[in-house]
């Protein structure tokens, strides 16, 4: 006890020798030296982490972290933000947000490009920052080096590119034009053939699988923290996504439309699909046959090429058609293109989803040098439809145009579409307004500017929510097919609207109803009645098509600002959507 005693009278003095003790200059050093040598140790750590995810996993680990943190980010923005006191605030947290998902896809490329694409396919509906950032979306990207060029052809063939034991007598080491996922190199066979070699780029496969999960967790936290239908879409988008990448795939998807399009008689000798070499392709490189002709994204050189504009210099890239104008105009060009995609929607039910002016050439056709020939390239994302919604696809076209409005609202409703004229609009790409009580129609509040930022954009969000009110019966394939429709639709547009693109493509959806297999002759004897009556109903659209040729001559002979019949359209699309949901949609945005 007096021990016990003695030490507990004594503590308080140990103590304050205890604290002068670690107080000492010598234990601050310690302590400095071991928080110094923890955090060198983590910074480290996380630097060979950071080698690591970027040599053996394509940076998919970082690339990741970055896009859940700038998405936590601009939830977080939205959620502290977007409150009825901040109205007058709401434009400039759009600016913020659309910059912050611009970069983070820019930043990411690869496979971030395809799936902001596929986003921006339907931005006509987003704010203003939001179509204005997604429109500067191009899916270009720098080459990757030589070298790495030389690795995918060991990996792939067990041997180079050219050599004594090469795959090639010829290859050219800097591509021709490359992209997010792949590049091309032109190349010659042994043979003597010229090919182009579309070789993927090594990271896009290692990151694929992690994008795709980024892609999926961002979609269910704007589903369940914003209520946006939105999830629905992501394993049929992912599962096409994945297909793309699969080069064997887009040989095989190239060798099915070349057959269909030689079984059609009204396609046949118009459009060609590049020849496939399937035994110089694998999964990762896709051999196919090299075609000189003008790209459709070079606009003075297809003005050239087909006699347009007779004033413009030969491009240098095309010195081989110097002196040749083919015949038909622009005309020819876009009857051909509107034909072919209809083809592919009522007829084959075999859809090329991505038919952008830089995978269209336009060439002299081989036997008949002054007619021109429709190239397709790029064949790696398809959609196949099946026929019951084919025949239900063809219907809801032929029933738009004749005003058939319960039948396009049967259609819809069936798939899950609770906003007939919002989805009709879309399709056709020109306002459709059908008749509704007062109650159901609103827009005369975003209209005589009695909402302010904050009612406009919930009461738009309750009316996609509405567009969208069963996404279980919805056709997945119309998310490919609608972008497919607005890349024609703008193909058209910036040649000056030289074919009514409306009426080609309901003519050949009212006559694949007639040619379908399955019909008794009583059934096809009352298809190819109404697809009499049909035609006979679409001279108001001819009539409207003309006036709007005829408005367009004459402002280019007073030497006015004129416009075609397809800008005809997006203007008034664009007066729909700002009087139906209030969005200030951007000039061109329709064009896809």
């Amino acid at each position: 006890m007096p021990n016990l005693c003695s030490c507990l009278v004594r503590s308080p003095v140990h103590i304050h020798r205890r604290h002068l003790l670690l107080s000492s200059p010598t234990s601050c050093c310690s302590r400095l030296f071991h928080y110094s040598q923890r955090t060198a140790l983590a910074v480290a750590g996380l630097g060979v982490l950071w080698f690591a995810d970027k040599q053996l996993n394509a940076s998919a680990v970082a690339r990741n972290i970055r896009t859940l943190w700038t998405c936590t980010f601009v939830s977080l923005d939205y959620k502290l933000n977007f409150q009825p006191e901040k109205a007058h605030q709401i434009p400039q947290l759009h600016e913020r947000v659309a910059d912050r998902i611009y970069n983070l896809l820019t930043s990411n490329g690869g496979l971030y490009i395809k799936l902001g694409q596929a986003i921006g396919a339907n931005a006509a509906l987003m704010p203003r920052p939001m179509q204005d950032r997604f429109s500067r979306l191009f899916d270009d990207a720098p080459q990757i080096p030589y070298s790495s060029v030389l690795s995918v052809f060991r990996s792939e063939f067990g041997r180079l590119p050219v050599g004594p034991d090469g795959v090639f007598a010829e290859f050219e080491e800097r591509a021709v034009a490359s992209a997010s996922i792949a590049q091309v190199h032109r190349a010659r066979l042994k043979s003597g053939e010229w090919v182009a070699v579309k070789i993927q780029k090594p990271d896009v496969s290692k990151q694929v699988e992690w994008d795709l999960g980024a892609f999926r967790i961002v979609m269910w936290m704007f589903e369940n923290w914003f209520d946006m239908p939105v999830y629905f879409a992501v394993d049929f988008i992912s599962s096409h996504l994945r297909q793309e990448l699969d080069f064997l795939q887009e040989a095989r998807n190239a060798i099915t439309t070349a057959e269909f399009v030689a079984k059609e008689p009204r396609l046949s000798g118009k459009v060609h699909i590049p020849k496939v070499y399937t035994e110089y392709s694998t999964r990762r490189v896709l051999t196919a046959e090299w075609v000189d002709g003008v790209r459709l994204s070079d606009r003075p050189g297809i003005r050239k090429l087909m006699g347009e504009d007779k004033s413009i210099e030969p491009h240098s890239s095309h010195l081989s058609l110097e002196g040749i104008q083919l015949r038909g105009g622009f005309r020819t060009i876009m009857q051909t293109m509107v034909e072919l995609f209809s083809a592919q929607m009522f007829s084959w039910g075999w859809v090329h989803c991505d038919p952008h002016p830089g995978n269209i050439i336009i060439r002299p056709h081989p036997q008949r040098q002054m007619d021109p020939q429709l190239v397709l390239l790029d064949h790696g994302l398809y959609v196949k439809v099946g026929e019951e919604f084919r025949r239900k696809y063809a219907e809801l076209w032929r029933a738009l145009l004749a005003t058939d409005w319960d039948t396009v609202k049967a259609i819809t409703t069936s798939w899950g579409i609770g906003a007939p004229d919002l989805f009709a609009s879309a399709t056709l790409m020109r306002p459709v307004s059908f008749r509704m009580t007062a109650d159901e129609d609103r827009s005369g509040d975003f209209e005589n500017g009695t909402m302010d930022q904050y009612e406009r954009s919930l009461q738009m969000k309750e009316r996609l929510r509405n567009f969208l009110y069963d996404t279980d019966k919805m056709p997945k394939e119309l998310i490919f097919l609608g972008r497919n429709m607005r890349i024609v639709q703008g193909n058209n547009q910036v040649l000056g609207s030289p074919v009514n693109r409306i009426k080609v493509t309901a003519y050949w959806a009212s006559r694949s109803l007639t040619t379908a297999t399955n019909l008794t002759l009583r059934q096809r004897m009352k298809e190819y009645w109404r697809d009499t009556s049909f035609r006979i109903t679409m001279f108001s659209i001819d009539l409207a098509f003309w006036a709007s040729k005829l408005r367009q001559w004459i402002r280019t002979l007073l030497g006015m600002a004129s416009e075609g019949f397809e800008d005809e359209l997006e203007r008034n699309m664009r007066g729909f959507a700002k009087r139906a949901f209030g969005v200030d949609v951007a000039p061109g945005v329709f064009s896809g």
